[in-house]
């Protein structure tokens, strides 16, 4: 087994070998260019975007964007990326579409042993962010975890374990609040309603 095999199928692993450190440092290249780009160098954040991913990427990502390789992220179309955020991507990150990322966030898909004799080993576990998320400013994504379609990730949460579709999860460690509800399809901030009137009026200034 390759130690790529290794980092794919979940054993312990070093990334000293086979190209890995390389592939980084040519991330790293991509990486500073893209965070250097300006506010209205569309064309070429699209074209760096897809040199980063390997696959043409319809996403909006506010620099400055953080990654070990890039190759292994995945993101749907019409997702946002705020600034700061933190993809440890040893192995696969899938976004899908519509996805809202607060700033700062840090998808995590590599960890250690709590054995002190071992730490200097990795394991890699696959994240995943189904479609419609919004995760909010601050949160964790820890390795194996699959947020499911629609939820909410409150602020801050540092999220360990797998959140069902259609739920709104808050903490340290996240835990399921609630489900999204009648009231959240009707109000969009505490008692402010969401009315076809308002919306008529937002679209007159796109």
């Amino acid at each position: 087994m390759t130690m790529r095999e290794r980092i794919a199928s979940g054993k312990l692993f070093t990334d000293y070998c086979e190209g890995l450190p390389e592939d980084r440092i040519q991330a790293k290249r991509r990486m500073v260019v893209f965070n250097s780009t300006g506010p209205d160098a569309l064309e070429k954040r699209a074209q760096l975007m897809k040199e980063i991913f390997g696959r043409e990427t319809k996403a909006w990502i506010e620099p400055p964007f953080y990654f070990c390789y890039g190759t292994n992220i995945e993101i749907g179309e019409d997702t946002y990326i705020n600034f700061n955020c933190n993809f440890v991507d040893d192995t696969k990150i899938f976004i899908g579409k519509n996805v809202l990322f607060g700033p700062a966030v840090t998808i995590a898909t590599v960890g250690h042993p709590i054995n002190p004799n071992y730490r200097g080993y990795m394991y890699a576990d696959p994240v995943k962010i189904e479609n419609n998320c919004w995760i909010g400013a601050g949160s964790i994504i820890c390795p194996g975890v699959t947020v499911g379609e629609n939820s909410v990730i409150g602020a801050g949460s540092v999220v360990t374990k797998d959140i069902p579709a259609n739920s709104v999860a808050v903490g340290n460690p996240c835990n399921v609040l609630r489900t999204i509800n009648e009231h959240d399809m009707k109000y969009y901030y505490k008692d402010r309603e969401i009315t076809q009137e308002d919306l008529d009026e937002e679209a007159l200034f796109r």
